[in-house]
């Protein structure tokens, strides 16, 4: 009889809710609340009904609440509702149900969080995007922040990482014990209409700001990024840990143990989770990739899947990693270890003489890797300067050395061939002490074996996906997508402006970022021009479609040789073992269509919260870095450029700022995004010059160096 009641009463609510909405949606825009409600209320019900419906088409974002309680239809209004995505000190992002982004001003937030939602309203644009002003909160999401505390004015203020530029009052009596100079974690306890009027409690501690690894932990912890596992999952992998390798698990499997299969990988790498096997054929080529087979441990909705899924990646910074698994399975039975058996997916690719992929096949295997191989090491033996103690370590390898270099020239050549750009990124090694303190800074530097293994990995991830999309089963593809055409615009209008020679185009082709590199090299505009290019790019991501891939000129491309670390990877290596059991395509439609689009967006946003998380780390460190160089002088280029000053690179891959309050006096035309010229003495700063700075100043807690020019210099 109760749910009857239910029923009725919510068939009620949602009468009225139609009821409002007709009504807002005819006459006049905005209408008093005493007004709509003698409107729309009948005498047959009683007034929580009408409440509960107005309530929820508000929280909903289709009706608001203006001055003097005056209520209107949104859409009528022009409001969209948003969620708050990213936030900074002095603007902020929304993105609105259709899935457009709008970047809101730090004064027009409205007080507003990551994750709340709110009704957003378009105000003039001064870039082009779309631009907003809060004008509600719907409802609140994330409540806490990171910050520094502060002493002024006779208090301890706290002065958050983002949200505001200005203090925040603590409430003292809620908070646990801190000193001026923390970088703590807060919550807010009161919320106001502007940041500087939130008010909040300190909830913990991560140490001194001016060290680079409390800031990290700092980082980490407001990301969202999990550094425990769970006491179920941690149970799960003890158990597969403590079960071994047993031999039943190599019915049906391939047994691959006399193949010379050997991983390469950094000195530094525990969880090893690719091996490669080669052998000349008639035909040409046959490559195997041997990826370790996480599938058979971790079940779907296990414990341990439900905890890979939420990570969705490892995250890796100065010498940590926060493993998406635990170390047990990790370093452990998933780890491709030298002299032990291990369960592995085997790829076997049947290449021609010029590198074509002429077939492939999967199948379940088990391999006992030769040898851990290391990248420094190969590289060595390749240039030949390995000495004795190296070269016996790849005794058993010896004859498969030569051949890898050989099939990686020849596939490096087909991606030249088939006009993929060769875009180059700069990636910093960190040199930490036994303190946790950055001490050096340089370039990641990759050989000759780091291409190798590149270049057969890109084959497996290839195969896998024509696998899925010759079978027509869902998948979690890697896809990149054409850069949009307003991007590829800005790119030959800035190229104009610097003089670099672009191919002319309808339809912007790999082809034609690949000339524009070519056109570039060898001149002191190449950095400046690779930057310019790699920033017009779209960004690659997860799809349940299999859309290609723009910068690798690929129609099928996945991700299949990390599932130690990545959880797209883990994700299809279950589809195909399902594949490669029997399933037909119905079943697996069935079984895996949801699951693959729910995987593709988990993988796609624990993405970029990694990436965007290791790179404000690094920024932390770097500036630990420098702060022991403060008045020391660098040479550098200038890397990017904006209205409010440059930005210069150091050999070493150490980024700072040159404010454009330190350069000589004048008055800076801003060419964007390429130069800042002083109008009168025609002195001009361009996108890679290259410059003497000296360091000026540091803040380690916002990961922030500030340079100023050289005097040589000026």
């Amino acid at each position: 009889m109760a749910n009857k009641n239910n029923s009725k009463e919510k068939v009620t609510i949602e009468s009225y809710k139609n009821k409002i909405v007709t009504f807002l949606n005819t006459g006049k825009r905005l209408i008093p609340l005493n007004e709509l409600e003698t409107k729309c209320r009948t005498k047959k019900s009683g007034r929580e009904n009408f409440i509960q419906a107005f309530t929820e088409l508000r929280d909903e974002g289709i009706i608001t609440v203006r001055k003097g309680m005056k209520i209107a239809l949104c859409s009528r209004m022009g409001f969209k509702a948003a969620e708050i995505t990213r936030l900074s000190r002095t603007f902020g992002f929304a993105v609105t149900e259709d899935g457009t982004e709008y970047f809101i001003p730090g004064k027009c937030m409205m007080g507003a969080m990551p994750r709340d939602r709110v009704l957003i309203t378009d105000i003039p644009s001064r870039s082009g995007e779309p631009e907003g002003e809060v004008i509600d909160v719907l409802s609140f999401g994330s409540s806490t922040l990171t910050g520094v505390i502060e002493y002024a004015e006779g208090e301890l203020w706290l002065v958050p990482d983002i949200a505001s530029k200005n203090h925040m009052i603590i409430s003292r009596r809620e908070s646990v014990p801190f000193s001026e100079g923390d970088k703590v974690m807060a919550e807010i306890v009161y919320r106001g209409r502007r940041h500087a009027e939130h008010k909040v409690k300190i909830v913990s501690v991560f140490g001194s700001s001016e060290l680079a690894s409390a800031c990290a932990e700092s980082i980490i912890t407001a990301s969202g990024i999990i550094t425990e596992f769970s006491d179920e999952s941690m149970k799960e992998a003890r158990k597969i840990s403590e079960g071994g390798v047993q031999e039943y698990s190599f019915n049906n499997r391939e047994d691959l143990r006399d193949f010379p299969i050997f991983t390469i990988d950094s000195s530094e790498s525990k969880d090893l989770d690719d091996a490669i096997s080669l052998e000349k054929t008639g035909k040409g080529w046959l490559l195997g990739v041997h990826i370790a087979d996480v599938s058979h441990y971790v079940k779907g909705n296990s414990a341990l899947d439900k905890e890979a899924m939420s990570r969705g990646t490892s995250v890796y910074y100065a010498d940590k990693v926060i493993p998406m698994l635990p170390k047990e399975l990790s370093n452990g039975i998933c780890s491709l270890n030298p002299d032990e058996d291990r369960l592995t997916l085997s790829a076997f690719m049947e290449l021609g003489e010029d590198g074509e992929m002429l077939s492939y096949r999967f199948c379940k295997s088990v391999i006992r890797s030769r040898v851990k191989g290391v990248y420094s090491e190969i590289n060595e033996i390749l240039n030949g300067t390995a000495n004795d103690d190296i070269k016996a370590k790849y005794a058993c390898v010896e004859k498969e050395i030569p051949l890898i270099n050989q099939l990686a020239d020849i596939l490096i050549e087909r991606k030249k061939q088939r006009h993929a750009p060769e875009l180059e990124t700069v990636e910093s090694k960190l040199i930490i002490d036994s303190d946790g303190v950055c001490r050096g800074v340089m370039p990641r530097e990759r050989g000759k074996s780091e291409r190798i293994i590149e270049e057969f990995m890109l084959c497996a991830n290839e195969a896998a996906a024509r696998l899925a999309r010759e079978k027509k089963v869902p998948f979690v593809y890697r896809i990149h997508e054409a850069p949009p055409e307003e991007k590829t615009a800005a790119l030959c209008e800035m190229l104009t402006k610097i003089n670099v020679e672009y191919p002319h185009f309808n339809e912007f082709k790999p082809a034609h970022a690949a000339a524009i590199l070519e056109n570039a090299k060898g001149t002191d505009k190449y950095e400046a021009v690779n930057m310019m290019v790699l920033r017009s790019m779209a960004k690659a991501k997860y799809s349940e479609e299999p859309l290609g891939h723009f910068g690798l000129v690929l129609d099928d491309y996945a991700h299949f040789t990390s599932p130690i670390r990545r959880y797209s990877d883990l994700a299809i290596h279950r589809i195909i073992t399902d594949v490669l059991a029997g399933y037909d395509e119905k079943w697996l439609s069935k079984r895996y269509g949801g699951f693959a689009v729910n995987a593709a967006e988990r993988a796609s946003a624990t993405e970029i919260r990694a990436v965007s998380a290791e790179r404000s780390c690094e920024d932390c460190y770097k500036a630990e870095y420098m702060k022991q160089h403060i008045g020391e002088s660098f040479t550098g280029k200038i890397s990017s450029v904006a209205e409010f000053g440059f930005y210069v690179q150091l050999e070493d891959s150490v980024e700072g700022l040159v404010h454009i309050r330190t350069l000589p006096e004048g008055e800076y035309d801003y060419c964007e995004p390429v130069a800042l010229t002083e109008k009168f003495s025609g002195v001009s700063y361009e996108l890679g010059d290259t410059v003497q700075v000296l360091c000026a100043a540091v803040n380690v807690s916002e990961g922030n160096i500030d340079f100023v020019l050289d005097e040589e210099d000026i």
